[in-house]
């Protein structure tokens, strides 16, 4: 284990925290199962506090664990002032906030304002009261074109495919716009009610000790007026090259100024995290100037290959956007929606291990998904009939293969589900997940969680990593990255296939693989990272 940096009240009382903080994703479901019914739930998660605090992060963000009826792993809200029953209650949520303070972690929940269920109380009053209803106006509901009414309303269509309008049964009845699964439709954030009401959800989690909020889908909220068509056909994606109809209106960004009033009637550094998908780093840095959210994930990072060229341009271009509105720039590499980067960037655990010691260098914040510190592969072999991603049963949706990057965590070599829990687990585990696990891994310097836990701790405490807006590139042969860091550290990352040579510029501080050594200079393998104290 490493050394415990943080002491009992660090997160009650250091400042900007959020400026380099490491942030950890757990996703409910599948972190840790506390009453062994094969769901992972809070007691479990808050069971799991200290593995978290002794890996060296600084915060946790939870996927959603609000009342919902699941037909969106939980981004289908029915009441955001209620736990759903799978993951435990109020209470539970409450210890564990309160445990993971005393353990100097602040957390940081999920909130989901672009839509809710369809099993929301407002929605399911909407539809009693039929067309003209003043709820109805909460969210948005058109009559269909065509002379019966027949054809939607515009030529909008879901992200998880197919249309982004459902008519309503009945004679005359309207329809409604859902950018996600039917289940789930849009509010009208043109409403004041609307905007009331998440300004309270918000007091709500800050009032029970939640430090902040990561906004699903906060580039959606605004609809351009009217409506308009798209234009063109062919399925959608979050990450797009150019602007829509329905994400990443300029109306957003008065909304958020709005949270920060709320947020900031808080003390201790609340903050807002946003996931907002847009097109250029610019209109990505828009959500973070000084009077709107405070960090916002860096998703062109995220989809860039494992190359040089490509990696230094989308850096500079990030830190570039953020030196301007004073907000650090953010790097991460997997979620609970993409292919786990160890499979994603192909070259296996080696590269994977590069990848993370390149971002962990970076100037700013970082976010770590749960399970990446194990090394875990994507699942890519789970049969059909255990899958529940909605968008795996849409014809032409996301790749609907999301639940392979959720498959229950391992935590012991043995067990039903590799100490998951003791009901097993609600989706299979591969079987060599058992050497994967935080019990076979911990103790052996040569594992991938010792590097992480390695990684966070001279993160911790190096004055050349954290916080910060520039690196410093330095000469290096073609496919490998080289930069200083102000404080004295130096990255060095080999993306290609062949050893390279360098000079060494001072003492190893951390690799991610073995590094030989030869007549002065160091080579550098293939898809490795190394640290160096300069």
């Amino acid at each position: 284990m490493t050394q415990d940096t943080h002491g009992p009240q660090r997160a009650a009382t250091r400042t900007d925290w959020w400026r380099d903080a490491v942030i950890y994703q757990v996703y409910p479901r599948s972190f840790a199962d506390g009453d062994g019914d094969g769901m992972g739930d809070l007691q479990g998660a808050r069971s799991r506090l200290p593995y978290l605090r002794d890996l060296g992060v600084d915060a946790v963000w939870l996927s959603p664990f609000y009342a919902s009826p699941q037909a969106d792993a939980g981004y289908d809200v029915a009441d955001y002032r209620a736990i759903d029953p799978m993951f435990g209650t109020l209470h539970d949520a409450a210890a564990l906030l309160g445990d993971a303070h005393e353990l100097g972690l602040r957390v940081i929940v999920d909130v989901v304002p672009n839509h809710c269920s369809d099993q929301h109380a407002w929605f399911r009053q909407a539809l009693r009261e039929g067309p003209g209803s003043p709820l109805r106006r909460r969210f948005h509901f058109r009559a269909g074109r065509g002379a019966q009414g027949e054809l939607p309303p515009n030529d909008w269509e879901s992200i998880f495919g197919g249309p982004a309008w459902t008519r309503l049964p009945g004679p005359g009845e309207e329809w409604y716009l859902h950018l996600f699964a039917p289940e789930q439709p849009d509010f009208n954030w043109d409403h004041p009610a609307v905007q009331d009401e998440f300004r309270s959800i918000l007091r709500f989690w800050l009032d029970l000790g939640a430090d902040g909020f990561r906004v699903d889908v906060a580039h959606g909220l605004v609809k351009a007026p009217g409506l308009p068509d798209m234009g063109s056909t062919g399925q959608l994606r979050l990450l797009g090259n150019h602007l829509l109809p329905f994400f990443d209106q300029d109306g957003v960004h008065e909304i958020y100024r709005s949270w920060r009033t709320v947020l900031d009637e808080y003390a201790d550094d609340r903050i807002a995290v946003a996931e907002a998908w847009t097109h250029t780093p610019g209109r990505t840095a828009r959500y973070v100037r000084p009077d709107e959210l405070h960090q916002a994930f860096n998703f062109l990072y995220l989809t860039t290959g494992w190359d040089a060229a490509a990696l230094r341009e989308v850096i500079d271009s990030s830190l570039d956007a953020m030196r301007p509105v004073g907000a650090p720039a953010t790097w991460v590499l997997s979620n609970h929606d993409v292919v786990r980067h160890r499979t994603r960037l192909g070259g296996g655990l080696a590269r994977a291990r590069a990848a993370t010691l390149l971002m962990l260098a970076l100037p700013g914040s970082a976010y770590v998904y749960q399970g990446e510190e194990l090394g875990l592969p994507e699942v890519t072999d789970l049969p059909d009939e255990v899958r529940q991603d909605p968008s795996f049963f849409r014809e032409s949706g996301q790749d609907g293969l999301r639940d392979g990057c959720r498959v229950p965590l391992p935590w012991t070599a043995a067990g039903p589900s590799y100490g998951f829990g003791t009901g097993g687990s609600w989706l299979p585990q591969p079987p060599e997940w058992a050497a994967l696990g935080v019990e076979a891994q911990t103790g052996d310097p040569d594992s991938t969680l010792e590097l992480y836990r390695a990684a966070l701790a001279l993160r911790r405490g190096h004055p050349g990593l954290g916080a910060g807006d520039a690196v410093d590139w330095l000469a290096a042969p073609e496919g490998v990255l080289a930069f200083r860091r102000p404080g004295g550290l130096v990255c060095t990352v080999n993306t290609t296939s062949a050893p390279a040579r360098l000079p060494a510029p001072g003492r190893v501080l951390l690799s991610s693989g073995e590094l030989p050594t030869h007549d002065g200079e160091f080579i550098l393998p293939p898809d490795t990272t190394v640290w160096w104290e300069a």
